[in-house]
């Protein structure tokens, strides 16, 4: 029970004051004017400016409340290494008996697991969550079990009783680990990238021989090549990526017997290539309405250097006019299609045909050019169909189609055919059904490669083929133009003619026969790209060697997907018939790997704001003593919490001091006996 004295009083505040200094007032003129009843008459005053205060005795029967120390037991991927989840185990154990075993005392474990995610251990948030959950005031201590690597520290709450940490690490502990930095989202083909690379040892880590040790780089899972760096020291290595679109890159380190983990041992480093420069060379044979179409396509892109060679004067126009007055310049034939044709990324013959400017080991030089990864693009006119048509020269070697010698002058709507719906260069055009005419058509018999659109009855008009690792492509009509001038409504020139380009130098998103995966969190979309109706399925090959299969759904014509979701993080190998690729799943060595050596460092600020203390679990546990609040809670062996003496009321009851009838008494007894001592005198 509790008993104390408070005041509810009966009039506001300052009218009391207000009355008081009137009755000081009263009694110091009677004292004055010699009246000797002014002490009763002070008493009086007293006894109702008191009763006015409304004074009373509150008397709380109270319960008392047991103290709370919460205990954080680490259960994150770390605490997992070694035997520090067993040493975790046994000293909660042990801490749980000792609170227990005090009086007036309970423990409420929070077990702390892995974070969502990536985000690592979330010791500071489950601390917040606990605190909520239970009154602040009956808290009188927090213990963490930890190896210290908390990765929420921002999210510090502030903390009501000493807060201790218990950590699981040992004296002996070591760990190595691979870092690589500034890895550049993309980079440019052919040129190296320079990566900086570290490896660090921390903790009681052994000497290493020489001071090196070697690393493995491996692109896309393909054979690593070995590289010796010295531990400690940033390394700037060099890395020429190999093709476009996104190259997987693993650094691996090798394991040390004695070492923690071998989980950060290897980083995984996602690269786009992308081109610096596309070198292009358009060779016109005329000059005709088409070509301005073609140089206007090419120049609108930044990354595009365009050579562009037109016949303004061919050798059969010879008028007399002396070639001292002729504005012309000669054109380096021999060096661009002899020295330096394999600068280029793609040539184009737009309606070209043979005049003895271009001798025939030029083109044969082309189409060698072609069979060496290069890419020719011949955009037919009249011409290709006549006897000096460039079909018969060395390029026929690697034309997809010849020539009929027909010229078909008659309006046709092109169409894409049923291999251009599943081709990426012409599936889901813009403005499909809305295209404009075209006026003339070269008839050509197709020998190989893929018709992806038509014309007139369905003729081939636009061929593409593979030939060896180059590419060709045959647009059998000069009309294309028609749709950049709008007429009839126009069509997707524009957008035809830059993936028919894109198509022919490479570019990985245009390939038809493609096989590549993106990653969300743990889940991988597969994404198969085939002229065929059926692909089959995908094998699955994850970071510890097993297998998945999963069949591929047809999402819209030649575009196929399948999904898996990973349990493991590391690179994952996929196949399906000639076509492989990898993707890399979450980081390849995750947060809580990233640094394993227990350390107290990270929770300074938490144990300095309580005054609480640090201690090695394998130092054995420190002993639980009270202290008082403001007081240092931790000392050698020892750790304290702060009894908080918490209760409940559970009864309360109020009784008045001056009750109105003893109040009037004394007030008239007063007030009657200093009369009484006036009338006397």
């Amino acid at each position: 029970m509790s008993t104390t004295v408070l005041f509810d009083p009966l009039l506001p505040v300052w009218v009391i004051v207000a009355l008081a200094a009137l009755a000081t007032c009263a009694v110091i003129y009677a004292f004055w004017r010699g009246l000797s009843g002014w002490a009763l008459r002070a008493v009086a005053a007293v006894i109702v400016l008191a009763a006015l205060c409304g004074p009373v005795l509150h008397r709380e029967n109270r319960a008392p409340l047991s103290d709370i120390v919460l205990m954080l037991v680490d259960q994150s991927a770390s605490q997992d290494l070694s035997d520090r989840a067993a040493r975790t185990e046994a000293a909660a154990a042990a801490v749980e008996a000792r609170i227990e075993a005090r009086t007036n005392t309970e423990l409420r474990r929070i077990d702390v697991p892995d974070g969502q995610g990536n985000s690592g251990t979330e010791m500071m948030a489950a601390l917040e969550d606990a605190l909520s959950r239970e009154p602040r005031g009956r808290i009188a201590g927090i213990v963490a079990l930890s190896d210290g690597r908390i990765h929420d520290m921002d999210q510090m709450p502030d903390l009501p009783a000493p807060f201790h940490l218990l950590h699981s690490g040992l004296e002996t502990d070591w760990d190595r680990r691979l870092v690589v930095r500034n890895a550049p989202a993309f980079a440019i083909l052919g040129e190296p990238v320079l990566l900086t690379l570290r490896v660090e040892d921390s903790g009681n880590a052994p000497a290493v021989p020489d001071g090196k040790v070697r690393v493995d780089v491996s692109i896309d899972g393909e054979q690593p090549q070995s590289f010796s760096i010295p531990t400690g020291r940033d390394v700037e290595l060099p890395v020429t990526l190999p093709h476009g679109g996104r190259n997987v890159l693993q650094f691996s380190v090798q394991a040390v017997e004695g070492e923690l983990t071998d989980r950060n041992n290897s980083a995984l480093v996602q690269i786009n290539g992308v081109r610096d420069r596309l070198r292009v060379l358009l060779v016109s044979g005329e000059p005709h309405p088409g070509g301005r179409t073609w140089r206007n396509l090419l120049k609108s892109d930044a990354s595009v250097d365009l050579v562009h060679f037109t016949i303004l004067r061919p050798p059969e126009k010879q008028d007399g006019v002396p070639v001292s007055e002729l504005s012309l310049i000669a054109f380096p034939t021999r060096e661009l299609f002899l020295e330096k044709i394999e600068d280029f990324d793609l040539i184009i013959f737009d309606r070209y045909k043979r005049r003895g400017i271009l001798p025939a080991i030029y083109l044969e030089n082309v189409a060698a050019y072609v069979r060496k990864g290069g890419a020719v693009l011949v955009s037919a006119g009249p011409d290709f169909a006549s006897a000096d048509s460039i079909y018969r020269s060395p390029l026929s070697q690697i034309m997809p189609a010849r020539p009929t010698a027909r010229v078909l002058d008659e309006a046709f709507l092109p169409n894409v055919s049923d291999v251009g719906e599943r081709h990426p260069v012409t599936v889901d055009l813009p403005q499909a059904g809305n295209w404009g005419r075209w006026m003339r058509q070269i008839e050509v018999e197709v020998e190989r490669g893929d018709v992806v659109m038509t014309g007139v009855d369905d003729r081939p008009l636009l061929v593409l083929d593979r030939v060896e690792e180059g590419r060709v492509a045959l647009l059998a009509s000069d009309q294309a133009w028609l749709w950049a001038r709008g007429f009839e409504g126009g069509g997707p020139q524009l957008e035809l003619l830059r993936r028919l380009a894109h198509w022919m130098m490479g570019e990985p998103e245009l390939e038809e026969e493609a096989l590549w995966a993106e990653a969300t969190g743990q889940n991988i979309r597969i994404i198969r790209r085939s002229l065929e109706e059926s692909v089959g399925s995908v094998t699955i090959t994850s970071p510890s060697g097993e297998v998945f299969v999963r069949d591929f759904d047809e999402i819209r014509p030649g575009h196929f997907e399948a999904r898996h979701t990973g349990d493991e993080i590391g690179l994952y190998r996929l196949t399906n018939g000639d076509k492989s690729a990898v993707i890399g799943l979450g980081p390849a060595a995750p947060r809580e790997f990233e640094r394993t050596i227990a350390t107290d460092e990270i929770l300074t600020a938490a144990i300095e704001q309580r005054r609480g203390g640090s201690f090695a679990i394998e130092d054995g546990l420190p002993t639980v003593r009270s202290v008082r609040v403001g007081r240092p809670a931790a000392g050698r062996g020892w750790m304290g919490i702060t009894p908080r003496e918490a209760f409940e009321v559970t009864d309360v009851a109020r009784v008045a001091l001056l009750p109105a009838w003893l109040v009037l008494l004394l007030v008239s007894a007063t007030l009657i006996g200093g009369w009484l001592r006036e009338g006397r005198h």
